[in-house]
């Protein structure tokens, strides 16, 4: 499995090259930690995580997929760009708060990259030019 970094994802140079290099293709309903939900509910509720949640909003600029002009006017989600295991928890915990592995996106981007559905993603008006007659 390739492990996807801020360092490459930064390269990427327009929204969707960023959504398809995130892009999980996750199925509705698969369970992630099952019972031990509990772990990841202590994590989310941790200093650390708030440390490092605060300080990739402030690096992506509030930002959606951290593309200048994509503000995020409602809830900010961090996204884990790797999907985290109960592992990570107990032997990789610096992975979970490093923002190197973190990135910026509205709820809309989470779950259509969660779901691999990019028809959760809302489209930017289309820039209009010099003699455009035509209505958006």
């Amino acid at each position: 499995m390739m492990i996807k970094t801020y360092s490459e994802l930064s390269r990427l140079q327009t929204f969707e090259e960023r959504f398809d290099y995130l892009v999980l293709g996750g199925v509705v309903g698969h369970s992630t930690f099952g019972r031990d939900r509990y772990l990841n509910q202590i994590f989310y509720n941790s200093y650390d995580w708030k440390l490092a949640r605060d300080k990739v909003i402030i690096r992506d600029n509030a930002c959606d997929l951290g593309i200048i002009g994509r503000d995020i006017l409602d809830r900010i989600y961090v996204h884990h760009m790797n999907p985290i295991t109960i592992e990570d928890f107990e032997n990789n915990y610096g992975i979970l708060i490093d923002p190197e592995f973190l990135i910026c996106t509205s709820f809309r981007t989470h779950q259509a990259i969660t779901f691999g559905d990019p028809k959760h993603i809302v489209k930017l008006p289309r820039e209009r030019r010099k003699g455009d007659t035509l209505l958006w």
